[in-house]
């Protein structure tokens, strides 16, 4: 086959009516994954593809190693106390895989941990490199020990399909108990005395919908919850308190809590609030009374507190407020930590329980003490313009420390533990990146662009201090799931931004990076101000200096993103890369048999029975609206095992696109062995990463390209 001669799928016209609107599909014969015919042509493609890359071998290698240079190879986490051991985790260089250890605890300050050396008395609890042996693909879906320290839970995957293999393992001997779970979902829960462990199986459709507890040493599990509505997702986990059991039951909009005291494992739960549409709600315990974070009433969430033998009844301790987006709530014994979103940055709010006792009294009830908390809490500060900072390894429940991680898109992933006494924060441990990397070199804004109606869409952008404007420039968006891109720090990035780039990410509608209401207007019939808000920011950065040619990139629902604008205004892009691309929606959303389609009504609408969610759904779905002007080079990248957006909606696309559009390239590459995530490894996932990055590169700044420090401000060929 020549290099210029692109795969050409055959068309099978299948006619699908809906609403009255007939649609032929000729490329849905890719969806039988066990066709020959699909194994061949996606074969076909990853050969034209490795034909229509070839020239840029060596700048993938060159990117390979540069990831791999700045990355400490040998590595550790830092320690999180859990009872009476400080777990951890390392990697050595040439495995692709972490190791998970833990060492006997001594105090709230973590151990002292040198990269490559063993402390004393340190157990290795899970080898990832052993349980991987030799397979192409390998991920852990569960790790979890008992209260008591003495048993570990641990799920395992090895085809990238997200059904998982749990087993039990004695950390006193190091026993593999011959409890073995075939597919069940990710986490799980213990009981109070680790004599049973609570775990969640998925339908056809990848729905996790029923609960189990099995008791160690049976054989026969029993099902403790079945949840019927197609609409919803059940989970179970175990508080930080380790007191209480919570099992949720939540679709997109709406969710219903269930809690049963930890040490009465075969006990019945019981419900918080039975569900009522559009209200969402979680709890945790904090000692005699529960927080609940909730939306009713309170569209950015709202903070109410409930007594134990009465957890349906809400009364308010932080109230709703239109610019603060609550997120979550963490309680420890003496001290609770509000993870909260304000003017689309991260923020973390302290209530200290002690000081509040001491204002009230010492024999003061629980309301007293929480209501004298809040009025004496405080929030963390941070210097930086940019930055995103939430709680991170606080599974003890007792602690005079606050562990919380941070970052921004010039400081690497950062571990610092907060005193509570000393409201000092201390510095655990920055991620190293080597090579010589100084944070002053490069700098970080935030500009706004303006939308068709007049929104303004907040945009992070870094780049190198001497780097020239305007950039080839990558913009990277999202936008669905109230998910908040925000901003963070990346190894690969730097092999971007040392060839004169501009990174920028578009906090468009639909994600949430400006609260709830930022996620209602870009969802369901609103979807399309998602993709207009993306244009809008590409044409400001242009307009604004920063950028000249502009390469989209997305993944998941942002690969819809990508189709959508590449439909919308393929003119402003000099190249696209769309990965795990959620492309072909309609046709997804119409079939309820597909994994998570029901689910996903609550999301994108339900085009199935509402013939006006079908009409708006089929004027932006990037599948259906493939026309002949011209479109930028695109790049999607799949895997055949994904469960979450099917392998047959990129190919299709790019079938279609091939066939209709003009400009291209239109490439597709498929994993022939992973799933929604790609390469599991974390030196495949790196090499994954180079090819992406190559291909931008050339589509940036050309093949010929050398490093600012190479090559001066100029960044390479033009």
């Amino acid at each position: 086959m020549s290099s210029n001669t692109p795969p050409v799928a055959k068309r099978v016209p299948t006619e699908r009516v809906h609403h009255g609107d007939t649609v032929i599909d000729e490329y849905a014969w890719l969806s039988n994954k066990e066709d020959p015919d699909t194994t061949a042509y996606l074969e076909a493609e990853n050969e034209f593809l490795k034909q229509q890359t070839a020239h840029l071998s060596e700048l993938q290698e060159e990117v390979f190693q540069e990831i791999k240079g700045r990355t400490q190879e040998t590595d550790l986490s830092v320690a999180s106390r859990k009872g009476a051991w400080w777990y951890f985790s390392r990697t050595e260089e040439g495995k692709q895989y972490a190791v998970s250890c833990r060492v006997p605890a001594d105090g709230d300050a973590p151990p002292e941990i040198t990269p490559g050396v063993r402390l004393d008395r340190e157990e290795v609890i899970l080898d990832g490199n052993e349980l991987a042996g030799d397979s192409q693909f390998f991920s852990i879906g569960t790790s979890s020990v008992t209260p008591d320290g003495t048993m570990l839970a641990f799920s395992t995957d090895y085809k990238g399909s997200e059904r998982f293999t749990l087993k039990f393992k004695n950390l006193g001997t190091g026993e593999v108990l011959p409890d073995e779970i075939e597919d069940i979902f990710y986490g799980g829960a213990w009981s109070a005395d680790g004599s049973a462990f609570f775990y969640t199986r998925v339908d056809d459709a990848w729905r996790p919908y029923q609960v189990y507890r099995h008791t160690l040493g049976t054989q026969e599990d029993v099902l403790v919850y079945e949840e019927t509505d197609e609409r919803y997702w059940v989970g179970i986990g175990l508080t930080r308190s380790e007191k209480y059991l919570v099992l949720g039951a939540g679709s997109k909009i709406t969710s219903e809590v269930h809690v049963l005291d930890a040490a009465d494992p075969t006990g019945e739960f019981r419900v918080v609030r039975p569900r009522k549409t559009g209200v969402e709600y979680g709890v945790e315990h904090a000692g005699d009374f529960f927080y609940v974070l909730h939306n009713e009433n309170a569209e950015n969430f709202e903070l109410a507190t409930a007594p134990l033998d009465d957890p349906g009844a809400w009364t308010p301790l932080i109230a709703h407020r239109d610019d603060t987006r609550l997120l979550e709530i963490d309680a420890f014994s003496d001290h609770a930590v509000v993870h909260f979103r304000r003017d689309g940055l991260t923020g973390l709010r302290v209530l200290p329980y002690p000081g509040a006792q001491a204002q009230v009294g010492a024999r003061a009830g629980w309301r007293e003490r929480i209501e004298a908390a809040e009025r004496s809490a405080y929030e963390i500060d941070f210097p930086e313009p940019l930055y995103d900072v939430g709680p991170a390894g606080n599974p003890e429940f007792t602690t005079t420390r606050l562990r919380l991680a941070y970052t921004s898109m010039v400081t690497p992933p950062s571990v610092y533990d907060y005193e509570l006494d000393s409201h000092r924060l201390i510095l655990l441990k920055r991620r190293p990146v080597l090579g010589g990397y100084d944070p002053a070199d490069y700098e970080q804004f935030r500009e706004w662009a303006t939308a068709e109606d007049g929104t303004r869409i907040p945009v992070s952008i870094v780049k190198r201090r001497d780097a020239a404007r305007p950039a080839p420039t990558v913009l990277y968006g999202y936008g669905s799931y109230e998910t908040s891109i925000d901003p963070g720090f990346s190894v690969p990035r730097l092999s971007l931004l040392d060839r004169g780039f501009v990174f920028a990410v578009a906090h468009v509608r639909g994600g949430g990076e400006m609260g709830r209401r930022w996620y209602e207007e870009g969802k369901l019939t609103r979807k399309r101000n998602t993709f207009t808000d993306f244009v809008a920011v590409a044409r400001h950065l242009k307009a604004s200096g920063w950028s000249e040619r502009i390469i989209a990139r997305g993944g998941s629902a942002g690969g819809l993103l990508m189709g959508a604008v590449a439909n919308l205004a393929p003119e402003e892009f000099a190249g696209v890369v769309a990965e795990v691309p959620f492309v072909d929606a309609l046709n997804t959303i119409l079939d309820p048999s597909l994994p998570l389609t029901v689910i996903e009504w609550d999301e994108w609408g339900d085009p199935l029975h509402n013939p006006d969610v079908y009409a708006y759904m089929k004027s932006y779905t990037p599948y259906e609206n493939v026309d002949g002007r011209p479109y930028p080079p695109i790049l999607a990248i799949t895997s055949l095992n994904d469960t979450r957006v099917l392998y047959h909606e990129p190919a299709k696309w790019i079938a279609r696109l091939r066939a209709t559009a003009s400009g291209g390239p239109f490439l597709l590459k498929t994993e022939m062995g992973a799933g929604h995530g790609g390469r599991s490894g974390r030196y495949d996932a790196w090499r994954e990463e180079a090819f992406a990055l190559s291909w931008i590169i050339d589509r940036g700044i050309g093949r010929g390209v050398g490093t600012i420090s190479d090559k001066g401000t100029e960044g390479g060929a033009a």
